[in-house]
């Protein structure tokens, strides 16, 4: 069977066994390993599988995934989304679409401490819906802001995917954690303004709030101090090279406990809780990395990138075309994919391509990191959705409906990032 055919039906076989609902490490993993055997032979094969758990489990640089994930969790488990959402209805409670702002806002600003969509969503889904159901906001708007929100988890540093992303290109981590910081702004607003066109078209749909005075106001926050020192610390750390990544991510999962122990949030219940869950998680991307690069391997071996590439920049295709195709392949892959397994998945294919039209691959990882973002809320298998759905029990089509406009944001906002790349390599690019 030539090569590129083999590699196809290894995509096919896996996208099978993800369905067949088998662990996305392990579905990487048994697909990479029978296409080595096919075309290198058993004994390549084996010592690929031998050697892959230990050669990429203990990659030095990894360490910072499980430290972005611990501070997320310890976050998470002191109050935080609490206080940001609490400050933010406050402030922005009364206009049309108070609420709905003001979870997009603290769902912004709640994504500076996790790095996972899934957690900031299911977060502000369990805080925000029931303050916006007593308010009498339409089911489609609030469900479709709290997913909007979510999203920015894995944009706004400190994020997982960007780091995997990193790892498995080559890219600085550093620079490609600050480079979401100005996309992540943008992408926000623009949610922001869908909310208020939205209201101020129907104002049915997410009705005025109450008004606060000043005073309430400034007391609300109080609470939003933790968030802004934490993620001050961090990110300001690598913004003014002050520690690595690997250093930031230490101290900022050191910060989110000496946070929680302050307000008084920290129980031993809790603790244990936020390390168990802080483990299941780092232990799946973890295992998901491994069977990823035991994959990786076939995809290389069978030479396609390389072959791919070349043809590619003979075309007399202009480059943005390339590139786009490219990006809104994720979409689909998005309804049956989570987005670590998307870019696991895509990365070593892609990349190759990408770097030999010349593309910087820091502005490029954000752009994949976006349109994964879409690919979360997409149907039938969004899944950021379908978490706001677990947690709202509003009917799955309505929340669907309720993401489309922001969806269309997104949209607009990629273009804008392709439009005006110096968005995103700003900050990169003032760095120490």
């Amino acid at each position: 069977m030539p090569p590129t055919l083999l590699l196809l039906v290894g995509f096919v076989a896996f996208l099978v066994l993800a369905f067949a609902r088998m662990p996305i490490g392990f579905a990487f993993a048994i697909v990479g390993f029978v296409g080595v055997i096919l075309l290198k032979g058993l004994g390549p094969a084996l010592s690929l599988v031998g050697m892959a758990p230990f050669q990429w489990g203990s990659q030095s640089s990894l360490i910072v995934v499980a430290l972005f994930i611990a501070m997320g969790q310890f976050a998470y488990h002191s109050g935080i989304s609490r206080d940001l959402y609490a400050a933010a209805h406050k402030w922005i409670g009364g206009l049309p679409g108070g609420l709905a702002l003001a979870t997009n806002l603290a769902s912004t600003t709640f994504a500076g401490c996790t790095g996972s969509s899934i957690a900031s969503a299911a977060t502000m889904g369990s805080l925000a819906y029931p303050e916006m159901k007593r308010h009498n906001y339409d089911d489609r708007l609030a469900t479709g802001s709290i997913c909007a929100g979510g999203t920015l988890g894995i944009l706004i540093p400190p994020s997982v995917v960007m780091v995997i992303y990193g790892f498995l290109t080559a890219t600085p981590i550093g620079p490609l954690l600050i480079a979401g910081i100005l996309p992540g702004v943008l992408l926000s607003g623009l949610f922001m303004l869908v909310i208020l066109i939205s209201c101020l078209r129907n104002p049915e749909l997410g009705p005025r709030g109450e008004a606060f005075s000043w005073k309430e106001r400034v007391f609300a926050l109080k609470g939003v101090w933790a968030m802004s020192a934490l993620f001050g610390l961090v990110i300001g750390g690598i913004y003014l090279g002050i520690f690595s990544p690997s250093e930031a991510g230490a101290i900022g999962a050191f910060g989110a406990i000496v946070i929680a122990l302050i307000k008084r949030q920290l129980t031993l219940g809790r603790f244990v809780t936020a390390l168990k869950e802080s483990l299941q998680i780092t232990c799946m991307a973890l295992t998901i990395l491994i069977g990823a690069m035991i994959f990786s391997v076939f995809v290389t071996v069978s030479g396609v990138p390389d072959a791919a590439s070349a043809w590619l920049t003979a075309l007399q295709i202009p480059p943005l075309a390339v590139l786009l195709l490219i990006l809104f392949m994720y979409i689909p892959l998005g309804m049956v994919l989570d987005a670590m397994s998307m870019v696991f998945l895509t990365i070593p294919t892609v990349f190759p391509i990408v770097k030999a039209l010349g593309y910087d691959p820091i502005w490029f990882g954000v752009l994949v990191v976006l349109v994964v973002e879409m690919a979360l809320l997409t149907p039938p298998v969004g899944m950021v959705s379908y978490v706001v759905q677990g947690v709202t029990r509003v009917p799955m089509q309505n929340v669907f409906r309720g993401g489309t406009p922001f969806v269309g944001a997104m949209l607009l906002g990629l273009a804008i990032l392709i439009a005006f790349p110096d968005i995103v390599l700003f900050l990169p690019n003032t760095m120490k």
